[in-house]
């Protein structure tokens, strides 16, 4: 099995942070720019194309002979969806809303008075049905939003979620040859990785992640994972890059 973790093209929150650094003003749950359709447009360009053929002994490490994506999951915040629906109709996949994918912390908001973060409800089934209609939801996803009003999600369960998501990864994919591109998050890298490491606490480094970044890790028929790049954006151009 092959993961390809893509992470979601530029938000309104992106934006904010990137053009004044301030938390004033951020969405529970942002849409996408217009800057981040068009990296979202490129990204699909690029795992739709192929540039060369792989090298003789059938190694491909940066995929130069294509991608060729089996499975496409997104988490359930708006900016993965958007993303994801730019993905799945360029590559002729299907989408597959997959919730514990979400960035760490969940829908949540801090109150402009007191400073209190709350928990929002996310969107409803009804509300995907009308704005994304294609998306695949969870059979469990209601008239009640998906995140369901529950507060701030405690640092200490985001590492449990990252080993509950790996373990139903292997469930669903391992031994396979499939190609699995998950439409996630920037914050929640770092837990996948020191899930990944098997470490019981999160690891004293930080992974970046660009928005529409490609990270390809490889799984060994022994479950053993190997990182084969990180941050993949080469296919932007240098003003897309945020």
């Amino acid at each position: 099995m092959q993961l390809y973790y893509l992470r979601h093209a530029e938000s309104t929150n992106n934006r904010l942070f990137r053009l004044t650094g301030a938390e004033v003003g951020r969405s529970c749950d942002p849409a996408l720019t217009d800057l981040g359709r068009q990296q979202a447009e490129r990204l699909a360009l690029f795992l739709a194309g192929a540039s060369a053929a792989p090298a003789p002994d059938g190694t491909d490490p940066q995929n130069r002979a294509g991608f060729g994506l089996t499975h496409l999951y997104c988490s359930l915040m708006e900016r993965a969806v958007a993303t994801g629906t730019v993905l799945a109709g360029r590559l002729g996949l299907p989408l597959r809303a997959w919730a514990d994918w979400h960035e760490e912390g969940g829908v949540i908001l801090a109150d402009p008075v007191t400073g209190e973060v709350v928990g929002q409800p996310g969107h409803n089934r009804a509300w995907f049905a009308e704005h994304y209609p294609a998306l695949d939801l969870p059979a469990d996803l209601g008239a009640a939003g998906w995140w369901n009003n529950r507060p701030l999600e405690p640092a200490a369960d985001r590492l449990a979620r990252a080993r509950r998501v790996l373990a139903e990864l292997y469930a669903r994919h391992g031994g396979t040859a499939d190609r699995v591109g998950i439409v996630s998050h920037g914050g929640f890298i770092n837990h996948l990785i020191t899930a990944l490491c098997g470490q019981a606490a999160p690891l004293p480094v930080g992974h970046l992640l660009n928005n529409c970044s490609i990270t390809r890790i490889d799984f060994q028929a022994d479950s053993r994972a190997e990182i084969i790049y990180q941050n993949r954006v080469d296919f932007l151009s240098a003003e897309q890059i945020t």
